[in-house]
């Protein structure tokens, strides 16, 4: 992920540019719900951004509201990557969910949304973009692989780049229904407590349950999730 964008003194702001960072300021204007988790490693806070991603923070703050969050576990975390939770409790049962919610990935980068850099919240899932319900993962650290890729607009797409290739003049619904452009929803961010997601992310790992590796020996439950405002 790259860092902040800087203008030299001798660059022009042009109208399209002020346009874009007006959207952006907008969306993140709005009011950011929060939502504290305390597990038994501690307490951190996250804040969501409706105005990026308003059907999957919906879906993700009714789950708070719902407690389902309550007594589950971090069941996936890798250290160079990412936690997960959110799914599973304690003794590997998977917790019911409501049907999945509509993919929003691209759409939020559209509008300016963060990306897969450390600290971010994104919504798991499975193959299918239009998978994901309940879990949720933390980026601990720049997982730039993870992020979404926006469409040009064009049918055909005059050009389009992707994976360091260039596609020219690419029929619009093919790279639509393409999978590994979706990438994963980033809706939200650590706001404290991160130092809380790093002593999580450092917990020792192996099988656990259904799962071969990176399950923490030592579960960490998530004790509640509550909505603070």
């Amino acid at each position: 992920m790259t860092g902040p964008f800087w203008l030299s003194r001798r660059a022009v702001v042009t109208s399209a540019f002020l346009a874009a960072a007006a959207s952006a300021t907008t969306v993140f204007a709005q009011a950011a719900p929060k939502v504290r988790f305390a597990t038994s490693e501690g307490n951190f806070v996250v804040e969501v951004y409706p105005g990026i991603a308003p059907k999957t923070v919906a879906n993700f703050l009714q789950y708070v509201k719902d407690k389902h969050y309550d007594g589950l576990i971090f069941h996936r975390v890798i250290s160079n990557f990412m936690v997960q939770g959110g799914g599973f409790d304690a003794s590997y049962a998977q917790k019911p969910t409501r049907p999945p919610v509509v993919h929003e990935g691209q759409e939020a980068l559209s509008k300016g949304g963060p990306r897969n850099v450390e600290g971010t919240l994104a919504m798991a899932r499975t193959n299918d973009p239009n998978s994901a319900s309940s879990q949720f993962f933390i980026n601990v650290k720049d997982n730039a692989s993870l992020d979404p890729t926006v469409i040009p607009p064009g049918d055909p797409v005059p050009r389009f780049e992707y994976g360091g290739r260039v596609y020219e003049n690419t029929p619009r619904a093919q790279l639509l229904g393409a999978s590994q452009l979706f990438g994963y929803t980033v809706f939200g961010k650590v706001t404290s407590g991160m130092d809380v997601v790093n002593k999580i992310k450092a917990t020792p790992t192996g099988a656990g349950g259904p799962f071969p590796t990176d399950v923490p020996k030592t579960p960490v439950v998530i004790k509640s999730a509550t909505l603070l405002n």
